[in-house]
């Protein structure tokens, strides 16, 4: 492929049209509309069509588009490193994927570790599901995952698990729906308005199994994938809500709420997933130390 060819799309598609891009590239709008017409016929795919004046992006030329972003970011990173490591001390490009139903505040305390290590660490986290990510770090784009369950053996991705450690959860609720509760707890549960996390939660399949070993039935008010989203509903009053004991006085002047009661018969784990078995990257290797040590204060650690 000329990738000058690709690159004159790419700032075509870019800037929206051909005299803009031509602008842009100091060239004349002929040449740039001859060299797309080469690349779309090495490629055998038009990549783009007119829409009145306008020229806009074909299926195949969004496509080419997505992957042509991908070859220039990595081109700017390289020409980036390069003049880092010539002119001082390299930075450290830490690419890390965060499921999103993992607590944002867990997420810090377990990558403040990477963040002092003895070399300059920029760190660049991405939220996503779960397995989008696994399949991001497959394709090496990512160093690292981390997650509240690990990585399925059905799973067909050459990485690793690494457990970090595990948290009891807590109860939490408004004063004024404290006061309303019946009985101590957990039986104060019962026909109390309860806000809960969603079905991919891997405490979900706990918390119902829970719930049938008490004889525990809650007014469940709503689900919630954003855990953050339903605190806020738990901080207006609408339902009880479960969180990380860990996380319990943070929760607690975040939100205003009070902590209800805490049990250790469900827990939240926490993973790392990488590629690699031996840990060899810097920021990794400091993570998974830092867990073998003192994770998080009153957190305790429970193998995979």
């Amino acid at each position: 492929m000329n990738f000058k060819h690709l690159h004159y799309f790419w700032v075509t598609a870019k800037a929206g049209g051909i005299v803009r891009a031509g602008e842009q590239l100091h060239t004349t709008p002929q040449t740039l509309s001859g060299q797309i017409k080469l690349l779309e016929a090495w490629l055998g795919r038009q990549l783009f069509r007119k829409s009145g004046r306008q020229l806009e992006l074909t299926d195949e030329g969004r496509l080419a588009l997505g992957y042509a972003d991908q070859i220039f970011t990595l081109g700017a990173e390289m020409e980036t490193a390069l003049r880092q490591a010539s002119g001082g001390q390299r930075t450290l490009d830490f690419r890390v994927g965060v499921a999103d139903s993992v607590a944002k505040s867990v997420v810090y305390r377990l990558l403040e570790p990477a963040l002092s290590i003895r070399e300059p660490v920029r760190l660049i986290c991405s939220e996503g599901k779960f397995p989008d990510l696994l399949a991001q770090l497959a394709l090496h784009r990512l160093d690292l995952v981390m997650a509240d369950e690990p990585m399925s053996g059905r799973v067909s991705i050459k990485a690793f698990n690494h457990p970090l450690g595990s948290t009891p959860m807590s109860f939490f609720c408004t004063p004024a729906l404290k006061v309303s509760l019946k009985g101590d707890f957990p039986q104060c549960l019962n026909d109390a308005p309860l806000l809960i996390q969603g079905a991919a939660s891997s405490v979900r399949k706990q918390l119902d199994s829970w719930f049938t070993k008490h004889q525990i039935h809650p007014r469940v008010i709503g689900e919630f994938d954003d855990g953050a989203l339903m605190k806020a509903f738990g901080r207006e009053g609408r339902g009880i809500f479960m969180s990380a004991s860990v996380l319990e006085a943070e929760t607690v002047t975040q939100y205003g709420v009070e902590m209800i009661g805490r049990t250790d018969e469900m827990v939240e784990d926490f993973f790392a997933v990488s590629i690699e078995r031996r840990i060899t990257h810097p920021c990794v290797a400091a993570i998974t130390q830092s867990a073998r040590g003192q994770l998080l204060h009153g957190l305790s650690r429970r193998s995979a």
